[in-house]
């Protein structure tokens, strides 16, 4: 679909937005997954108590029909979700767990997984951290595209609103995904995957006595939960597994990493480091960078030499192009 018509469909769902907004009395996200529940839900309007009125609801129905949800391919109807929450998130101070993952940053990311992952007749694919599911779609759509089979997703988060979120991105993509509202340290219901791909959160984990069932836990005070998440994954992926990990670009600078570091090296091969452009980040503090691990197994190996590097910025097309090819070629040579 043309950008122009992808822009007719987000005002049409805008405009529902302000509406259902107004006659709630709520904010504006919520506005928004009702009336995304409801164009999923064949267009009917739900009202509860009388809310929204006649004249609303038959005003909001009249929107639904004009937006033709079946007659979008799936990546359009993500790039509508896309574009109606980064609206949200202007009109709203939404706080920074419920960010989405840039599409930037997840088109690198599949990139750099279809180097590293052998396709299979079918992947378990788990994101621990799914939030909006902004990027485990942008991944799973991308493997679709380059023919990978049978990919059965599962998304764990225990902020019931951002569940809620993927769970509209998934229908609209069509995607097979499970979402599970749990605490993703919690490792009673994590599912064995072939691939764990995951925005890390970061900061202190609060549950000490949880903690501490990790090796990667610290000895005093609270443990930082990126580390405890990436000992997680590594835990539940299966022999030869990939995890890729969205993680702050300075986290192997400090000697709290070395403890995770050593679980790395008895558990898996530290593949690749490669740095985000610093462009795309409002300071250098929050610069990230994604870590590619992969599990032992009879058939992984330690690449040689690991992948380090940053990634261009991609209207650098000279440069991008070149350390692409560069990929490319550590592929061939390690995978």
């Amino acid at each position: 679909m043309a950008l122009a018509d992808i822009e007719k469909q987000y005002d049409l769902m805008n405009e529902a937005c302000e509406l259902l907004q107004a006659k709630l009395q709520d904010d504006c996200l919520d506005a928004l997954i009702e009336n995304f529940d409801n164009l999923l839900n064949d267009g009917k309007v739900h009202v509860e108590d009388g809310i929204p009125d006649e004249e609303t609801a038959s005003k909001l129905a009249e929107i639904y029909r004009a937006v033709h949800l079946d007659e979008i391919s799936t990546e359009d109807r993500r790039l509508l979700l896309q574009l109606s929450l980064l609206t949200a998130y202007r009109k709203e101070k939404i706080q920074a767990n419920h960010q989405m993952t840039p599409d930037s940053i997840g088109f690198l990311t599949a990139y750099l997984l279809q180097q590293v992952y052998e396709k299979k007749d079918e992947t378990n694919f788990l994101d621990l951290c799914i939030g909006t599911g902004n990027l485990a779609a942008v991944i799973i759509n991308a493997l679709k595209n380059n023919d990978f089979k049978n990919i059965h997703g599962f998304g764990i988060d225990n902020d019931d609103t951002l569940l809620t979120i993927a769970s509209i991105e998934s229908q609209l993509c069509d995607l097979d995904l499970n979402l599970y509202h749990q605490d993703a340290l919690d490792k009673s219901l994590i599912p064995q995957a072939d691939v764990i791909v995951s925005d890390l959160p970061v900061g202190w984990y609060p549950l000490d006595e949880r903690a501490e069932g990790y090796e990667t836990h610290a000895k005093e005070g609270h443990s930082f939960v990126h580390f405890l998440l990436i000992e997680q994954a590594l835990d539940n992926l299966k022999e030869g597994g990939i995890g890729m990990f969205l993680i702050p670009s300075s986290m192997f600078e400090s000697k709290e990493s070395l403890p995770l570091l050593k679980f790395i090296q008895k558990n898996g091969y530290l593949q690749s480091l490669i740095n985000l452009p610093g462009a795309m980040f409002a300071s250098k503090k929050s610069e990230k960078a994604i870590l590619i691990l992969q599990k032992k197994g009879a058939k992984s190996k330690q690449a040689n030499p690991v992948l380090l590097g940053e990634f261009p910025l991609v209207k650098d097309t000279k440069n991008f192009e070149k350390f692409m090819a560069e990929v490319a070629v550590w592929k061939e040579k390690n995978f």
